[in-house]
């Protein structure tokens, strides 16, 4: 889509409150430090607002507000959220009015009631006065020279509830000249239906702009804000990832990539909706939560394929299985290997890995379902995969061999536990027989066979176990249950995961780790000892 194009389609501001109602999440909290980074992403994604946070409520709030002034931000406008004024004051009295104002942001977002419910029994005011509170707040937050958004809380409860008395509020905030009502489904019971029929009906007969608010607590939220578009909503108000209290809030991921790519809606440029898939990973590292991985349109998993027959389509036309072309939101196409997979999966992983299979892969295959069978899983350790594709080369030559691998555990001296492994192997025609402590059977088995190695092979010092994983198969049999192991290793950039399945856990992580010592000597040795990219498996 070229400027000229995207120009010509309805536009949808996007409105993102990840800083404040993102971070009621459980589980995350925002430093001052992670609140910039994150606006700094979402200015480059083309959201048109940031909520800051509520300056009202801590410090840390009002730091960010003033730390923020110092960015140059290009697409969006910062705004502050708080309240209407509190029942029996003016609002020159109000201290939540004035931390607002001393924010110093273009833009402030006030929320007021609108269900009977909530002014009856939470506000305890009157009806009247409740009108007058949202009234006066915007009116004296205009006369300061701030645009206003107004949250027109629980709307559409409050609409089921009396829709003449919540029809009013929006009314009242729009007389007293807020630049735009968004309507919030703040305890997210609201089905895309209903929605959809409110959200036109208040179209039809209100002059303003119209935003929606949703969450996540029937799992409609991103339905729901795409029916209020539809419906006449002209801006969108959500979270990166969903995040939010409870079950969360419209993620604003999906429903930017919804919007312009599914309805024809002008969210984002071009280039922002590119960085989908990015600016939803560096949220999550910055919120310190694992990314989901079937996440829509961004997760790692959002385009793989797994079945062979799957594949087999994909390669001869990948809109056969793909709804979209998944570069398209800074994602990639994946191949999972696995007991499922046909020989396309095979070969068309081989070759992204820059391997040929000279027409075995269904030798490759066989082997593959024969180890899946037993309890392994390459889904997970694709460097396993990789080692059985490159041992099937008619020129493969193990860079040696194990003859024995024993450990022994005792207790010494009391309650210290000693934990010794000793390994037997071969390279070429020399053999190489080792000891080593360590605090743990693999992590001695991991200094043995190092030992070992590092003589006739300098380059594996720079490798290093990540990560290990180990995974009960059949719990039932108790302690004679097959173990599967998998370990994770890294050098500079390059990482990779191998796995080893047996009874004896010893047994199983001693094949994980020697198959990733191999796995690594093979590509040395096929790129002349220097490693080639960045080989993530």
């Amino acid at each position: 889509m070229n400027d000229t194009e995207a120009s010509t389609l309805k536009r949808v501001f996007l409105y993102d409150t990840t800083l404040r109602d993102g971070s009621q999440r459980a589980g995350i909290s925002f430093s001052i430090s992670d609140k910039l980074k994150i606006t700094k992403l979402l200015d480059l994604l083309g959201v048109s607002y940031i909520e800051g946070g509520w300056p009202g409520s801590n410090p840390k709030d009002c730091a960010y507000f003033k730390k923020v002034r110092e960015l140059d931000l290009k697409h969006a406008k910062i705004a502050a959220f708080g309240s209407t004024r509190r029942t029996g004051q003016t609002v020159e009295e109000d201290s939540n009015l004035k931390a607002l104002l001393d924010a110093h942001t273009p833009v402030v977002t006030l929320v007021g009631k609108t269900w009977t419910l909530h002014v009856n029994e939470i506000l305890r005011a009157s009806l009247d006065e409740n009108i007058n509170m949202i009234s006066e707040s915007v009116q004296y937050l205009k006369s300061h020279g701030r645009e206003v958004i107004y949250d027109a809380e629980h709307f559409f409860d409050g609409y089921l509830a009396d829709p003449q008395y919540a029809i009013s509020t929006l009314m009242a905030a729009y007389e007293a000249g807020a630049d735009a009502v968004v309507l919030c489904d703040t305890n997210g019971g609201s089905t895309p239906d209903r929605i959809g029929d409110i959200v036109q009906t208040v179209r039809s007969s209100f002059p303003g702009l119209l935003g929606i608010h949703t969450h996540n607590d029937s799992e409609l939220a991103v339905a729901n804000s795409l029916a209020a578009v539809q419906a006449g909503c002209s801006q969108v108000q959500g979270t990166i990832n969903g995040y939010g209290e409870r079950c969360g809030n419209a993620n604003l991921i999906s429903i930017i990539a919804n919007l312009q790519l599914k309805l024809g809606f002008n969210c984002v440029p071009e280039e922002g909706l590119r960085l989908l898939s990015q600016v939803s990973n560096k949220v999550c590292e910055i919120a310190n939560l694992n990314p989901d991985n079937h996440a829509a349109f961004v997760g790692s998993s959002a385009f793989a394929h797994k079945g062979g027959i799957h594949v087999a389509a994909v390669e001869k036309n990948p809109c056969s299985y793909e709804h979209i072309d998944p570069e398209v939101v800074g994602n990639r196409r994946t191949f999972v290997i696995s007991e499922l997979s046909g020989r396309g999966n095979v070969r068309v992983r081989a070759a992204e890995l820059g391997l040929k299979l000279q027409g075995n892969e269904k030798a490759v295959l066989n082997k593959i379902k024969e180890l899946e069978s037993e309890g392994f899983q390459l889904e997970n350790a694709e460097g396993t995969f990789e080692l059985l594709v490159r041992q099937d080369d008619p020129a493969y030559q193990a860079p040696f061999e194990v003859i024995d691998m024993m450990v022994v555990s005792e207790r010494r001296r009391g309650d210290v536990l000693s934990v010794e492994a000793m390994i037997k192997l071969k390279v070429g025609s020399e053999i190489f027989h080792t000891v080593c402590d360590g605090n743990g059977p693999v992590h001695a088995l991991d200094g043995a066979i190092r030992k070992a190695l590092v003589p006739a092979f300098p380059e594996l010092a720079q490798v290093r176990l990540a990560d290990y994983k180990v995974r009960i198969l059949d719990p039932d049999k108790a302690t004679g249950a097959t173990t599967r192991v998998t370990l994770e290793a890294t050098s500079g950039s390059d990482r990779w995961s191998t796995v080893g399945v047996a009874q004896n856990i010893i047994d199983a992580s001693f094949r994980a780790l020697a198959d990733s010592y191999e796995l690594y000597l093979l590509r040395n040795r096929a790129t002349g000892g220097v490693m080639e990219g960045n080989h993530e498996v």
